[in-house]
């Protein structure tokens, strides 16, 4: 929330009403009067240390607060173990990770490992799947990639791709495991492998049906159809890229338009309009597209066109933000009620 609406007064905040109407005052109004006393001290520097309530436990009471430098500590130990191809040792490290720290959070997570035929081979890859339950065995997913992209001649850690969303992922399943919210959906948080493509280029080596990336994301949805657990799936939130220091979120044009409506909308309640912008982001293809293939609505959170050290070397530590990551967070967490209102009220 800015500071100017922490210091509105009462006859603003009652313009400010007016102006944000009912189905808006709904979610934010705990945001307006709970989490914004007049006494309030400003914002500090230390991004997700708060000793006021935040949007997340102001919006949902009793919900614990993103942390924007515990999701940062997760990137770093990515960035420790290297580049991190699938069937690397430093993924198995990452995916070691990724599992004890949701694990810690109470979760119950389950992997499910196979073979996929690539351009330099067969290689093993592994999806991670954590689960959190809902009152409804209908889920929504929240994921990321967790691999980094395969380079024979550049030592790639993939900070902000993929560590940013895989970093922010593991700390919403802290967040979203809190006792203090009384989940409507079930929620799978699903860490996928393979999304790189092994050639250079996103369609250098693919074939018909077939294509050179995705691996993990397709498998995923052939799994749900080969156990006939598809219908489950009501929709999903793929993280990818939203860690930048300059953060700047256009719309995926491939998304679900209601999903992504919903999340725009949500990061302009909370203040964020800056960083969700307006603007088309043209992505051509990532981990939402076999879920949309599907019939499963999906959005990307994504920062692709405008990310300077894409597939770089220089794509390190220090092009990633806490606060990027913690405004994502609380973005996303805020949006799940919307979601969930939405889910509720459509007809399968």
């Amino acid at each position: 929330m800015s500071k100017g609406m922490k210091n509105l007064s009462n006859l603003k905040r009652k313009s400010l009403i007016e102006r944000l109407g009912p189905t808006t005052l709904c979610l934010l109004g705990p945001l307006l009067f709970i989490a914004c006393p007049r006494s309030a001290p400003p914002d500090g520097g230390n991004v997700g240390v708060s000793t006021r309530p935040s949007n997340v436990s102001a919006v949902i009471p009793g919900a614990v607060a993103f942390n924007g430098e515990r999701a940062m500590e997760h990137v770093r130990k990515q960035v420790e173990f290297g580049p991190r191809p699938p069937g690397s040792s430093e993924l198995e490290k990452t995916r070691e990770h990724i599992v004890r720290e949701l694990e810690s959070y109470g979760l119950t997570v389950w992997t499910n490992e196979f073979a996929a035929s690539t351009p330099v081979g067969e290689k093993k890859m592994i999806n991670i799947t954590a689960e959190i339950p809902g009152e409804s065995k209908d889920v929504v997913i929240l994921s990321s990639h967790y691999e980094t992209k395969f380079y024979k001649d550049m030592h790639f850690v993939g900070a902000n791709d993929p560590g940013a969303s895989v970093g922010t992922l593991i700390e919403l399943g802290r967040v979203l495991s809190s006792n203090g919210w009384k989940r409507k959906f079930t929620y799978w948080l699903v860490f996928f492998d393979g999304e790189e493509s092994f050639c250079e280029g996103w369609d250098d080596c693919g074939k018909p049906g077939e294509p050179d990336n995705t691996y993990g994301s397709r498998h995923y949805v052939s799994e749900l159809q080969n156990k006939n657990q598809l219908d489950r799936v009501r929709a999903l939130i793929l993280l990818d890229m939203m860690g930048y220091r300059d953060l700047e979120l256009g719309r995926d044009t491939m998304s679900t338009k209601w999903l992504q409506d919903i999340i725009w909308q949500t990061a302009r309640d909370l203040g964020h309009s800056s960083v969700f912008v307006e603007r088309p982001e043209g992505v051509g293809g990532d981990d939402h597209e076999p879920f949309l293939r599907a019939g499963i609505d999906a959005v990307d959170i994504i920062q692709l066109n405008s990310y300077p050290y894409w597939h770089k070397p220089d794509d390190t530590l220090d092009k990633v933000s806490a606060r990027s990551m913690k405004i994502v967070g609380d973005v996303v967490v805020a949006s799940l009620l919307r979601v969930e209102q939405r889910l509720l009220s459509k007809t399968r």
